[in-house]
């Protein structure tokens, strides 16, 4: 289904970037996975080993990254920004400014220069795809966590200005906007074991249940095979009916 594709993963070892590598690699892509603890090599190793078919990516810069991918593989056809910042708790008058700045700098300017230092290739080869795996929790508004919603708000609306901004050099630009998905990075497994959470949480979730992670994998596959070359600049959340 992928051919063959080199697709860029960034954070590949939290939110749902571990499933979305083993589901990519499954469907033929060639899977160059990104993350700040590659810094160890041990870590480099461990990861490949439980996700096989994969390779890993070391520069710590954007640019460097893309660089480095790219004399590595000769291309990029698919950029997965598979950004993750907690979701810090804070009422706006609590707030300290350091965690909207760095919540910012993790989930927009990272990746924002980041697609800047890929497109190039993309133009050049006359294709492309990025997707930003963003939330839906700024779709619908979280009460009291207007920073990590803020920050993935404007995730979303990057998204919507570059489509239309490469649509003509045939790069679609979408975003997977996921929430209540079982994954370490927000729900960790003493969330999930916690009766009385778990029963609080499901009482806002039309589905009644949490999402697969293989839900989402599944959709960014889509996204990035060929058989999405004419859907560009949307959103789309995946949250069993919450947005």
């Amino acid at each position: 289904m992928l051919n063959d594709l080199v697709i860029l993963i960034t954070n590949a070892k939290h939110f749902v970037g571990p499933c979305s590598a083993d589901v990519l690699a499954g469907h033929g892509a060639n899977v160059v996975c990104h993350d700040e603890t590659f810094s160890d090599s041990g870590a480099r190793g461990a990861f490949i080993a439980q996700h096989p078919g994969v390779t890993t990516a070391e520069a710590t810069e954007p640019e460097a990254l893309a660089a480095e991918v790219m004399a590595a593989h000769g291309r990029i056809d698919v950029l997965i920004c598979n950004d993750a910042y907690p979701a810090v708790r804070a009422p706006v008058d609590e707030a300290e400014p350091e965690e909207m700045d760095r919540a910012l700098q993790s989930l927009v300017a990272w990746p924002y220069r980041l697609i800047g230092a890929v497109v190039p290739g993309m133009k050049d080869q006359g294709s492309g795809k990025v997707l930003m795996i963003t939330s839906a929790a700024p779709i619908r508004g979280l009460a009291n966590y207007s920073m990590y919603a803020t920050a993935r708000g404007a995730g979303n609306a990057m998204v919507k200005s570059l489509s239309l901004e490469l649509a003509a050099h045939n790069i679609q630009v979408n975003a997977i906007a996921p929430n209540y998905i079982e994954n370490p990075t927000y729900f960790p497994p003493e969330l999930l074991a916690n009766e009385k959470a778990m029963t609080k949480m499901l009482s806002n979730i039309p589905a009644k249940r949490l999402g697969k992670p293989e839900e989402v994998a599944e959709t960014i596959a889509f996204f990035a095979s060929s058989r999405c070359g004419f859907i560009t600049g949307h959103v789309v959340p995946i949250s069993g009916g919450w947005a």
